[in-house]
């Protein structure tokens, strides 16, 4: 039995995922084959003896260095990836990013504070997150000061807040002590997965995974709000709500990918694209696609950061190369079609 192909390629992106947490499990600085991870796995869960020093060693690679490193990569690209496609389609423009209403940076500027005040590096992931979203509060508020927010003054709020937390970033760079403090935070805003360590994927990981699992099943939810406004009310669809309640969890999404691992561009605005063009406009399968093909991009494009050169090069950098090629043939391929 044959099935359709916008039906078969949300399983055909899950699979991609896998293969791409697989082969990133096995390839780096250290290469492992096959057959070790799977001795690995067996000797870890008591069902088969291997050598301690060996053990040690592979425990080392995988446990403590890399499966952290490929959990933190596959969920900041499936978030910002989720919450890219969910901005697209609350305000109706596929050229939406998830820093249209000022969440990057009001993360930036929690980040920097922290670096600032010598907080450690939950205490600064979690102040990044607050600070994102009080940003989004600040446009949101700019919005409904009117009688009648509209997705316009929506879009005009953001900027204002950009503008409000990039200047109060500034301010905070120009305090920093520019031996220590200030590479640090021009590093962070680089992005990076090298700084997750496992009391951040903890705390972070979970709740993330959970907000990306909501919005998903949210799909038909965002569908609705394709229509205008006033259809939408006519037939008796919640817009408002909707719309409010999508914009707080895609931007909560946002700001814990940024807090876990850095500003990384391109994600949230190129990988929709590419899931629209397999799926089809619908959100109920577009977002589990662009979740799925959000981490197999973070996860390539972290294998090329730390294996290419021999010092890592900041995960950022490379998203802005891949992503600025790949966009230029994604508009290609639509002005064709």
């Amino acid at each position: 039995m044959s099935f359709p192909s916008r039906t078969l390629w949300p399983w055909l992106a899950a699979c991609s995922l896998l293969t791409a947490m697989l082969v990133a499990l096995l390839f780096g600085r250290y290469s492992l084959s096959l057959s070790e991870l799977l001795d690995f796995s067996l000797a870890m869960f008591g069902l088969a003896d291997m050598p301690a020093q060996r053990y040690a060693v592979l425990h080392s690679v995988l446990v403590e260095g890399r499966l952290p490193r490929i959990l933190a990569g596959m969920l900041v690209g499936a978030g910002l990836s989720v919450s890219g496609a969910a901005y697209q389609g609350v305000f109706r423009n596929p050229l939406v990013s998830p820093g249209l209403l000022g969440v990057l940076s009001g993360c930036a500027f929690g980040a920097a504070l922290g670096i600032v005040c010598h907080l450690g590096a939950l205490p600064i992931a979690l102040l990044a997150c607050v600070t994102g979203l009080v940003a989004v509060a600040v446009g949101v508020g700019i919005a409904n000061l009117f009688q009648s927010p509209s997705i316009m003054l929506l879009v005009l709020g953001g900027i204002v807040a950009n503008a409000l937390f990039t200047s109060l970033l500034s301010i905070t760079q120009y305090l920093a002590d520019p031996l220590d403090q200030l590479p640090t935070i021009v590093y962070w805003m680089l992005g990076s997965l090298s700084a997750v360590g496992p009391k951040a994927l903890a705390v972070i990981g979970p709740l993330l995974a959970v907000c990306i699992a909501v919005l998903c099943l949210a799909g038909r939810a965002i569908d609705a709000l394709s229509l205008s406004d006033d259809e939408a009310h006519s037939l008796g669809v919640p817009v408002q709500t909707i719309r409010y309640g999508v914009i707080v969890l895609a931007t909560l999404i946002c700001a814990l990918t940024v807090s876990l691992a850095g500003m990384v561009g391109w994600i949230g605005l190129l990988v929709p694209h590419l899931a629209r063009l397999l799926t089809g406009p619908a959100n109920a399968r577009l977002l589990p696609v662009s979740a799925c093909l959000g981490g197999v991009f973070l996860l390539t494009a972290d294998a090329v950061a730390r294996s290419v050169s021999a010092g890592e090069i900041p995960l950022g950098i490379i998203t802005e190369l891949f992503g600025a090629v790949a966009f230029v043939l994604v508009l290609h391929r639509v002005r064709r079609g």
